[in-house]
């Protein structure tokens, strides 16, 4: 479970957060929208211990940022907007570096590559992938954690409608394993009915939910998509 309380943020004299509240439960796909600059990715950025907030707390799965961090991101998993590999190692040795990082084996890291499509790309350099490949292989590295809590920000930008269906169906099994998920994202057409709850995000607070079945009707209002750019 994620519970964050009264967080707030400022960037020099830009305040971001303004006493943010935020609970996410176990068992549920749990999406967090809202226009640009409402404070989604910097809310993600706190809550995967990224980045620290000047006033709040955060606990996940019970355990308090600030009095026991390590034992809190333990149980995380974090994707970003916009994952970063060293371009000179392939695909093979990214998976893994950080398969050993949460203690899973060779063997394991291929086998999320194979799930993502990713294997037949093991010996490819990561800056020689393009933005979609790069996207699937984070979403290999990112399973491989095997995480109670699960973090995902704007996940689907840069795939092609097959692996977004393939990332949804990824995602609703782990939620039906008890997972803690929280997405944040644009797409709200794709995402309509696919969820469980839908948290809206105005001006650094939380401003109630929306209903996940009828999402494409807030599409003016929130800035969201419904297909990424082309």
């Amino acid at each position: 479970m994620i519970l964050a309380h009264e967080l707030t943020k400022s960037f020099g004299a830009r305040r971001v957060l303004r006493g943010l509240d935020l609970a996410v439960e176990p068992g549920a796909i749990t999406l967090m929208v809202g226009a640009n600059g409402a404070g989604k990715t910097t809310t993600l950025r706190i809550l995967a211990g990224l980045s620290r907030a000047d006033r709040g707390t955060v606990t996940i799965c019970g355990r308090d940022l600030e009095k026991a961090r390590g034992a809190g991101l333990a149980h995380l998993s974090f994707l970003p907007q916009a994952p970063r590999f060293h371009p000179r190692l392939t695909t093979g040795q990214t998976a893994c570096f950080y398969g050993e990082l949460r203690g899973r084996s060779r063997r394991e890291a291929e086998t999320a590559l194979d799930a993502w499509g990713m294997l037949e790309f093991a010996d490819v350099p990561t800056g020689k992938l393009s933005g979609g490949l790069r996207q699937r292989l984070a979403l290999a590295i990112f399973a491989l954690a095997d995480a109670p809590v699960l973090m995902l920000d704007e996940p689907g930008l840069s795939l092609d409608p097959e692996w977004r269906r393939s990332l949804q169906d990824f995602l609703v099994s782990e939620a039906g394993r008890g997972r803690t998920i929280l997405v944040a994202t644009h797409l709200l057409g794709e995402w309509e009915g696919k969820a469980d709850r839908c948290l809206l995000v105005e001006h650094g607070r939380s401003q109630g939910e929306l209903p996940p079945d009828r999402l494409r009707e807030y599409f003016p209002r929130l800035g969201g998509v419904t297909e990424p750019a082309v």
